[in-house]
């Protein structure tokens, strides 16, 4: 049976829940998050705000400074989540097979699936209308063959729009898509790729397997068949997030304690808007990983309840004396999640941004 994969997002959905309930905020520029005041991040903004450049993880700070007459509000995540709980049931009326990856985006797999004539194009235009006029908000939507372009497509349109990759079109259009679009691809490794005159899928497709093999181990060959348009990953119904982590490759060695310590804040605030997109979830440790310039790593974790930098601060202090005053070409700060019971022995998630 041929597999038919929706991913649904809402359409910066927290600030969407605010325009809905706040008409008078529709035309304006519009921000979800914390107090420039207070070292406060951006969690998310309406499409009036981004056309400033503003976007999330931006500090409050300097989103105001590309806006001043940006509006920033406070987070309600009682009625996100209860938002969240209504399109989750327009969900459920189409399929059980569901991998939530947040508040706001979903994979729905409705292979097999006879409603609205068994087209997940329809379905995908029929969910959508529900949570518009159900939840009052918009989502975004794609449709393809597996998962990798599904989440491509449903980013093609936006806001408030879909996009279809048929299988038969599924290669060409993987073979036309930017590397920075590839599923696991964050900033370094889109950067060490263009570095080796690689642009597109179509331009993987005729790298020599070796070379891949040699710059990026067994992901090499995982963006090979990213590029034929091929991904084998099922709709994990039962998919449980055990971690939230940031991490940067530096493009320059840091050479000491204090230039790792200048890199945190930063690291500090992608990881409170990462955990925001999450739905805050609570934790129960936070976690440093360091990797040196000789290409060792090391991490360190405590058990802690809630973010704070000056705890991060303590756990980088332990992870630079490991590496004997070496420098440091990678950072990563991270939390375990309250819900992961498997114990200190499971392998940290880290995510590339």
């Amino acid at each position: 049976m041929q597999r038919k994969i929706i991913h649904v997002d809402c359409d910066a959905f927290y600030a969407s829940v605010e325009m809905r309930d706040h008409p008078e905020w529709r035309d304006i520029p519009l921000a979800v998050g914390g107090s420039p005041h207070t070292r406060g991040v951006i969690a998310t903004c309406n499409y009036v705000a981004r056309r400033y450049g503003i976007h999330s993880a931006m500090a409050s700070a300097t989103a105001l400074r590309r806006c001043p007459q940006l509006l920033i509000v406070p987070g309600d995540m009682a009625r996100y989540r209860e938002a969240s709980r209504q399109v989750h049931a327009i969900y459920r009326a189409f399929t059980e097979r569901i991998e939530p990856l947040s508040l706001d985006e979903a994979y729905l797999d409705v292979s097999g699936v006879t409603l609205c004539r068994g087209s997940a194009t329809l379905m995908a235009k029929e969910i959508r209308r529900r949570i518009r006029e159900e939840v009052g908000i918009t989502a975004s939507a794609g449709v393809a063959p597996n998962k990798f372009l599904a989440k491509v497509a449903s980013d093609w349109n936006k806001p408030d729009g879909q996009y279809v990759v048929r299988p038969e079109d599924a290669a060409a259009f993987a073979a036309a898509l930017p590397l920075a679009r590839f599923w696991g691809v964050g900033r370094v490794t889109a950067g060490r790729l263009e570095a080796l005159g690689l642009h597109t899928g179509a331009d993987l497709l005729t790298v020599d397997a070796a070379l891949l093999e040699r710059e990026f181990g067994r992901f090499g060959a995982r963006l090979v068949e990213l590029a034929h348009g091929t991904d084998t990953r099922e709709v994990e119904t039962e998919r449980v997030r055990k971690s939230v982590s940031v991490e940067e490759t530096y493009a320059r060695d840091l050479p000491t304690l204090a230039a790792c310590r200048a890199e945190t804040p930063e690291l500090f605030a992608r990881l409170k808007a990462r955990l925001s997109r999450a739905g805050d979830p609570a934790i129960r440790a936070l976690v440093v990983k360091v990797k040196f310039a000789d290409f060792s790593q090391t991490t360190v974790e405590h058990t802690a309840s809630q973010l704070s930098l000056p705890g991060f601060g303590r756990l980088l202090d332990t992870a630079y004396a490991r590496g004997g005053g070496r420098a440091v070409r990678l950072l990563g700060l991270g939390c375990r999640l309250a819900g992961d019971d498997a114990g200190r022995q499971l392998e940290f998630e880290w995510e590339e941004e």
